[in-house]
């Protein structure tokens, strides 16, 4: 590509970066909230709309909704087999209900929805209440319910919850030592990651203080999504910037780097939802092993026509069995060069190299134990007698990827 096209793409995509950073910006205005009645079998009425869908983000964050639920109203006792909400209400006092036992809480709280459990909440005061929703599913963008037909008007109270539940508390927010780190900025982590069973990563309440702001923090290994509690300010993306203010919800995608401004002489709050593209894996960097976490050897080979078949089966049936024998051996690849016409779709580097096998063990040494084995005498000759050419080399490997 050449550098003048290159600066201009760089330039239009800054640019378009920088209008589309406030469309990611989502008011939560009862205005635009459509009726709904009868939400899972629920009583009553409220009014509900989505502040972020399932198709933003990347990992599997499917919705943040939101809505006021009436006096003598709420949303029936049901199931989700595939999706983990997090029911938070900001004003009045919900009943609760989780796997059949209910209790009564007051806002500003947080109930977690577990995968699996049963749950439902209901307004019983005269007042409306005003609700957000947070959902993470197993499968991208997929939802499910099964409703139980139970409205829950008629509930029997626990005094003291017996499920996971959390308040917005100021009190116990604390300075910020790694996380969120700047001037006036404190924070407490209310649930982990192993309060869920999707891929949440982390609940946090943050707070900036009056004319603070946070220094920037990249997005490593995780997303996240925000709502505005309380107060005004702006969000930075990548330098970017855009305004929001209470009841605004906002993302931030995976390696974007994110910093909050408050403007007003009132501090900036923030609910933060962070989900990771897996629960089994640890994708936060935490900077360069000191030690290579294994060896893997790339041997490139020049295969004529004639023996591409049988150096296929050659690494099938003789070259991997005789490394599953040996002392810390990982893994291998056999890998074959793209047909010319797809390789010049996608610009290539050109090469009369056409095969390459990969193999991985836990260190060099045990590699070269392999090296002199028995069974090495008999799967390189193996290789290389069909090949024309060949070559190698060696690398320490400093990170992976494995999904097996």
């Amino acid at each position: 590509m050449k550098p003048f096209l290159i600066f201009l793409l760089s330039v239009f995509g800054s640019f378009c970066f920088a209008q589309n950073l406030s469309n990611r910006v989502s008011h939560n205005d009862p205005a635009t909230y459509r009726e709904l009645s009868n939400v899972h079998a629920g009583a009553g009425k409220m009014g509900f709309t989505q502040l972020i869908g399932r198709n933003e983000l990347g990992t599997n964050f499917l919705y943040l909704h939101t809505g006021v639920i009436q006096p003598k109203s709420g949303i029936g006792h049901h199931f989700h087999h595939s999706i983990e909400e997090m029911y938070v209400i900001l004003e009045g006092e919900a009943e609760y209900t989780i796997n059949g036992r209910t209790s009564r809480i007051k806002a500003p709280a947080l109930v977690p929805c577990k995968l699996g459990d049963s749950h439902g909440i209901y307004n019983a005061s005269n007042k409306p209440l005003k609700w957000i929703n947070f959902a993470v599913s197993n499968v991208k963008a997929k939802g499910d319910a099964f409703d139980l037909a139970d409205d829950l008007k008629d509930t029997q109270l626990d005094e003291v919850p017996v499920f996971v539940s959390a308040r917005l508390e100021n009190e116990k927010l604390q300075s910020a030592k790694s996380l969120y780190i700047g001037q006036g900025i404190t924070f407490r982590r209310i649930f982990q990651a192993e309060v869920f069973k999707t891929n949440w990563n982390h609940v946090d309440h943050v707070s900036i203080a009056k004319r603070s702001m946070s220094k920037p923090r990249q997005l490593s290994g995780v997303e996240e999504v925000y709502y505005v509690i309380k107060g005004s300010g702006e969000v930075s993306v990548n330098g970017k910037s855009t305004a929001i203010k209470q009841d605004d919800s906002f993302y931030g995608l995976m390696g974007e780097t994110i910093s909050w401004k408050s403007t007003d002489n009132e501090s900036l709050e923030l609910l933060v939802i962070g989900i990771t593209p897996s629960k089994e894996k640890d994708f936060e960097i935490t900077g360069t092993p000191s030690t290579p976490k294994a060896m893997a050897l790339q041997m490139d080979f020049v295969v004529e026509k004639e023996n591409a078949r049988k150096f296929e089966e050659m690494y099938h049936s003789i070259y991997v069995p005789a490394m599953l024998v040996q002392d810390g051996y990982l893994s291998s690849k056999l890998l074959r060069l793209f047909p010319e016409e797809v390789a010049r779709g996608i610009e290539a580097e050109p090469t009369a190299f056409n095969y390459q096998i990969q193999i991985s063990f836990d260190t060099e040494e045990n590699r070269r134990k392999w090296v002199a084995s028995a069974q090495h005498q008999i799967a390189w000759p193996a290789a290389s007698s069909l090949a024309k050419e060949f070559k190698w080399r060696g690398y320490d490997v400093m990170g992976d990827d494995d999904q097996r």
